[in-house]
């Protein structure tokens, strides 16, 4: 925090940090450096109170805000951990975070607002800590003027603050001791607690922050990002306030109260980095120009684009409508795993060649390499592979908290030497890099990274599904769907009931974004001798591809035309 705060408070103490665009259009807050320092030791004062030390894990549920930023803050102050979880995260979700981490305090709001709707926050947090005896107290903030439920082990936020020290003595830290948790998917079952520490990550988010963007002093920044997210972390908060940056918090969503919010807010703030994700790219480029040409954007320097590869017409798009073809923009690859970004245009020569719906060039200090099914590096250029960094860098996540072993296993046990990147990429006759996506089974919805395990486990709770198998699919809008295979018992009757069930239970234990698009009951699912179901199988069959490859290894391969005829029953 002496580098996000007390550094610039003391040289300017006035120089705005935050511009909160609330969800209630064109009521923007501004806080001050000064502002943010006080709000964040008020805060720090109030967790160590209520006896919150150096080394415990604190969760914080909350929309974001200056006081959910404070938060974040408030916790590195005192040496604390924080793990902030998606406000739209369901209780399971939130219970199974804090129990894994052993959370003794949670920092939540009343209720959240987002879109002109009212989010039950502190009911969520209610019924998620029920099952987390490691919770001694919940910290309570409003965000509205509603009154919820109040119990034992709750705290009114705010009224502590105001009688709290404005002075908060900042924790002295090793450079390797833990800064934060923040959970992500992977390939198999529970998602795993990404550790991040405190020296190396603030300088690769800061650094990157200040030349991928070349962000300079006086500029408003603004991602557009949830800080319950890696994105979040890095490019809302840290990197950001440790380059004494102007950042905006966008507590909204791109379609309220209209498809021009996004350009109406960088008319009305003067935004000068629009960073956000292909996702709402594409959902407002179906509502057309009009709404976006409607407001000035000639703030605007650079543009930039995260949470999955964008397509050629969102790119094309995104630069020549908001851009007005004057902006550079970078389309940015890196993961919650990387704590910053790894590839992307820019830093580059001046006026470098930008290939459009590339990430290309390697920042500082970042070694990619492309592998081959073998193990084997891949030289020369125009090839494809498996994408793996040869080379630690500062950013770097330190391990899955709590298991080691996961670690090692999920990153460093595939290509013994480099970091595995679970993506695929090709290296262009340039030698540019372009992402192709993930090699395991995850897919990427709107963004948000999930494990199609997660949802078929999520789905394996309703008594009369005995089986799931989830694909990811191309998806207009999201990127990728979630598309599921399911088996049902013989005796169920009522098919729509059970679909719709699968639905709420997805919904209720991950989360509302996790909900499959499309479910597909059939007779028996495709499996290999070994038990193993052959996803790439269902995959062809939704994408709707002829060829099937090799199915020699099926246990049955009469089962792949059974599946196809249910399909095209299902499609029509």
């Amino acid at each position: 925090t002496v580098n996000c705060l007390d550094k610039h408070v003391e040289k300017s103490p006035n120089r705005v940090a935050l511009i909160w665009e609330r969800d209630e259009p064109g009521t923007a807050v501004h806080v001050t450096y000064r502002e943010l320092l006080d709000l964040t030791c008020r805060l720090a004062n109030t967790l160590k109170k209520y006896g919150i030390q150096k080394g415990d894990k604190v969760a914080i549920y909350m929309s974001v805000s200056p006081l959910s930023v404070a938060a974040m803050l408030a916790c590195t102050r005192i040496g604390a951990v924080h793990t902030v979880v998606f406000a739209g995260f369901s209780a399971e979700s939130l219970a199974g975070r804090i129990m894994d981490s052993g959370c003794k305090a949670v920092i939540t709001y009343n209720q959240g607002v987002r879109g002109g709707r009212i989010i039950q926050l502190k009911a969520t947090v209610d019924e998620a800590v029920k099952n987390c005896p490691s919770i001694e107290h919940v910290f309570v903030a409003q965000r509205t003027d509603n009154n919820v439920q109040m119990g034992d082990r709750d705290i009114p936020l705010e009224e502590e603050m105001a009688k709290a020290a404005s002075i908060c003595t900042p924790e002295s830290m090793d450079s390797e001791d833990m800064l934060f948790i923040l959970y992500t998917s992977g390939s198999t079952g529970k998602p795993k607690g990404i550790v991040h520490t405190q020296a190396g990550y603030l300088l690769y988010s800061a650094l990157t922050h200040k030349y991928v963007f070349d962000y300079q002093q006086g500029d408003v920044f603004g991602c557009v990002a949830d800080i319950g997210w890696i994105t979040g972390h890095s490019y809302v908060v840290y990197g950001p306030l440790c380059n004494g940056a102007t950042s905006v918090l966008f507590e909204s969503t791109p379609v309220y109260p209209d498809p021009g919010r996004y350009w109406e807010v960088v008319q009305r703030l003067k935004i000068n980095q629009f960073y956000g994700a292909p996702t709402a790219i594409r959902l407002l480029l179906n509502y057309g120009e009009e709404w976006v040409k409607k407001y000035d954007r000639s703030s605007l320097k650079t543009l930039g684009s995260v949470g999955e590869p964008i397509n050629h017409e969102a790119w094309q798009w995104f630069y020549h409508v908001v851009g007005e073809g004057r902006c550079t923009l970078v389309d940015t690859w890196w993961q919650t795993e990387t704590g910053g970004i790894c590839i992307a245009p820019r830093p580059s020569e001046e006026k470098a060649e930008i290939v459009p719906a590339m990430a290309m060039r390697p920042f500082f200090g970042i070694v990619p390499v492309l592998m081959d099914e073998n193990g084997k590096v891949i030289e020369g250029n125009d090839v494809s592979g498996a994408l793996c960094i040869a080379q630690p860098w500062p950013g770097m996540a330190r391990t899955i908290y709590g298991d080691d072993q996961r670690f090692v296993d999920a990153y460093f046990k595939t290509y013994p030497g480099y970091y595995f990147t679970g993506d695929g990429a090709y290296r262009t006759k340039e030698g540019y890099y372009q992402i192709t996506g993930r090699i395991d089974d995850v897919i990427n919805i709107s963004g948000h990274r999930l494990g199609t395990a997660e949802i078929e486990d999520a789905m394996a709770d309703h008594p009369e599904v005995p089986e799931t198998a989830v694909i990811g699919y191309p998806h207009k809008i999201k990127g990728e769907g979630a598309f599921a295979f399911i088996v049902l018992n013989e005796r169920t009757a009522h098919i729509d009931r059970v679909k719709e069930e699968l639905k709420t239970i997805v919904a209720s234990k991950i989360a509302k974004y996790a909900v499959p698009d499309h479910i597909l009951v059939v007779k028996r699912l495709p499996k290999t001798r070994s038990g193993k179901i052959m996803r790439r199988l269902l995959r062809k069959v939704v994408t709707e591809q002829s060829n099937m490859g090799d199915v020699t290894t099926l246990d049955d391969p009469s089962v792949v035309k059974e599946i196809l005829d249910a399909y095209q029953k299902y499609k029509k």
